[in-house]
Formats: C-alpha cells, structure tokens, sequence
C-alpha cells in the first residue's frame, strides 16, 4: 500500500477522533456553570451530555447503513461539518429546551463519522495493519475526550459555560478542516445504490453473525463499567474519608492519557500476538484497576483508575478493529454502526443502573456489579475464539469418517 497515502490515512483519522470526541463531551466540564445559568438540578443539566450521546446511539446504524451509498468519505466529512456547525452555535443558544435539542442534533451527526471509521479503515487498508490504525484513531478519541473536558474547564472558570463550550468548538473547528484536507478519497469502497433491501441485508449479516455479538458485547459492558466510574468518581472523591477538593478532583480525568497510550499499543500487539489473547489481558487489567480501586488510599485510587482506563481503552482499540476486520465487506457500515449503537448504549443504560448500584451498596457493591459485566465480556472472547477450533475439529472428524 502507499506508505504516504496510508500515512494521511492515519493523520485525518486521528483528528477526526479528537474533534469527534472534544464535541461530543463539549458541555460535561461546565456543567456546574450551566446549571447556574439556567437554574437547573446538577441531573438536568446533564441532559445536554445524555442527549448527545442518545443522538449518536440512534443515529448510528441509519447513518452507517447510508454511508454503503453515499460514501464513507462523504458521510464523515458531512456529519463532522455538521456536527462542528452546531457546536460554534450552541453558545449563544439561551433557551435550555433547544439547546437540548440541538446537542441531540448533534448527536445524530456525531454518529456519522464514528459509525463509520472502522468499515472506512477496513476498506481503505486492506487489513494491512488494521490493528495498529484502529488503535491510533482510538487514542484520538482519549485525547479528543481528554482535552475538550481540560480546555473546556478551564475556559468554563473565566468566562461561564458558553466560554467553555466555545472554546472547545474551536479546538473541533481546526481538527475538522484539517481532516477535511486530509482525508483520502475512497479507492476500495464500491457505493451501493440506494435500495433499502441490499442495506437491510447488510443490517442482517452484521446481526447474524454470532462471533460478531462478542465485540457488540465487548462494547456495551465495557462502555457501561467505564463510565459508570467517572460518573461517580467525583462523588466518592469530594465525600469522606477522601475529602478532595472539587477543582482539584476534576483533575482526575487527565486518566484518559493511560487510554491514548494503551490504545494504540493494543492495535499493534492485536496485529502481533492475536486478537483474542490482547483483548482478554486488556479486559483483565480493566478488572484489576477496579480492584486496586477499593482502597481508600487517595494516590492508589488514582493509579487504579490510570490502570482502569488504560485497559478499557486498549480491549475497546481490540474490539472494534475486530468489527471492520470480521463483517462482510457489503455490511461493513452497518456493522460498524451496531458496534457504535453497542457502545454508546451501554454509556446510557450502564451509566444509570451503575449509578444506581453506587447509591444502594456503595463503591464496594458497584465494583462487584462492574467487575461481573467485564467477566461476562471476557468470557464471551473465549467462547468466540474457541467457536472456529471446534468448527475445525468437526470438519476433521468428519472428514475421517
């Protein structure tokens, strides 16, 4: 493959990540500042990061099912311009109701970049160091999710929540026009005309393959555990016996730099040692972070939860790079989207049943509840990694016979 055009590749991808990621989580470091604004309970307020997220999650397999006819290409740089577009509008929106609205919008056009990068990396690389690409892109998404709530807070301090938000369009504004420029045209991808029966079919093969519900799983359990953490990490860390200072306890979601490590390390150990193999010992550091949160040491929460997102973020580079790589090239788009609908599902429904289970049995009984899902996305992976081996022995037997 051209070295060069694999290395633009890379790069867009990688500030698409960031700018997709920096607006999706734009108004989270300000939201005390907007509940104030807008005279609202620290739950409503934080309707303006659930309707974003609900927007991807809706938005995801009709945009990635789409993309199969208009194009991969398109559909990104559309949806990311679109999704820009909102986010340089959003400040001077003072009626709570639409901004809510527009943040859903927003969402939806969110979803069409991250619904498809994975089937555009598929095609565009051939498979050729699908693992380490995917891992690169992934760690786009920690920075991007890492920076955006950093420059954000900060902003949010001296000029309000609009300051805030706004400052992290136009972080996403300068990643945008830079991915625009960058992104190669499609070479691989043949579009599908617009009939609904060969995209439904599509729809059908991503949902037919059962080794295929394993990175869904992967995603849903593993997105649930993780942000039902820093959901109520802030919590746990202003309360006794901790007694943290606010300011100083938002400092904890610079975590997310262990993630845009791990990341792209797990894609190219994926490529070398085996997907299975990477994955399981990704989500069993995921797991061990946990654990090492239980103290109620301050510096060994804070290394547990370095630990923790370093492992989610490396099994979440594994599992989708396995979703481009595993669907059929016809359904790729709308596999990819499943995975998406998977991931961001799981941030709504585990985040709330998480949070409930903080509130009923503490830190202690959500780690046992947290713990349990990534158990079950482990054994998944076995399950799946084994499903050929047998398939393999009864074709010998057979064969014998």
């Amino acid at each position: 493959m051209d070295t060069a055009r694999l290395r633009r590749i890379r790069i867009s991808m990688l500030l698409g990540a960031l700018a997709l990621f920096a607006l999706l989580y734009a108004p989270q470091p300000v939201l005390p500042q907007l509940a104030g604004d807008f005279g609202l309970s620290p739950g409503s307020a934080a309707l303006t990061v659930s309707a974003a997220t609900l927007g991807l999650a809706v938005g995801a397999i009709p945009l990635g099912m789409l993309s199969e006819a208009v194009g991969r290409r398109r559909m990104m740089i559309g949806s990311l311009l679109l999704a820009e577009a909102l986010g340089l509008l959003l400040p001077w929106v003072h009626h709570f109701p639409l901004l809510v609205a527009l943040r859903l919008v927003q969402g939806v056009a969110i979803a069409g970049l991250a619904a498809v990068a994975a089937a555009y990396l598929a095609d565009e690389t051939g498979g050729n160091r699908l693992g380490a690409i995917m891992g690169l892109y992934v760690a786009g998404t920690t920075i991007g999710g890492m920076s955006g709530r950093l420059l954000g807070g900060v902003a949010g301090d001296f000029t309000g929540w609009t300051g805030g938000v706004l400052t992290v369009a136009v972080l996403g504004a300068v990643c945008t026009v830079l991915f625009v420029l960058l992104l190669p045209a499609e070479r691989a991808h043949k579009r599908q005309a617009l009939r609904w029966a060969p995209l439904l079919d599509g729809l059908r093969s991503a949902l037919s393959d059962p080794v295929l519900y394993v990175p869904y799983m992967v995603a849903a359990l593993g997105m649930g555990a993780f942000v039902t953490v820093y959901n109520v990490l802030g919590f746990r860390l202003i309360t006794p016996p901790l007694l943290v200072p606010p300011a100083l306890a938002a400092l904890a979601f610079m975590a997310y730099a262990a993630g845009t490590a791990t990341s792209a390390v797990a894609g190219r150990a994926a490529d070398r040692f085996g997907r299975t193999r990477t994955l399981l010992f990704s989500l069993a550091t995921t797991v061990a972070g946990l654990l090492v949160m239980l103290t109620d040491d301050l510096p060994a929460i804070l290394f547990g939860l370095v630990v923790f997102t370093g492992g989610f973020f490396a099994a979440h580079a594994v599992a989708s790079g396995w979703v481009g790589e595993r669907a059929r090239s016809s359904a790729r788009g709308q596999a990819s989207a499943m995975y998406q609908f998977s991931y961001y599902g799981g941030s709504s429904v585990g985040g709330v049943i998480g949070g409930s289970a903080y509130a009923a049995w503490g830190w202690p009984g959500m780690t046992v509840l947290l713990c349990g899902w990534l158990a079950l996305a482990a054994t998944g992976v076995a399950l799946a990694h084994r499903r050929p081996a047998a398939r393999t022995l009864m074709a010998q037997v057979a064969s014998e016979s």
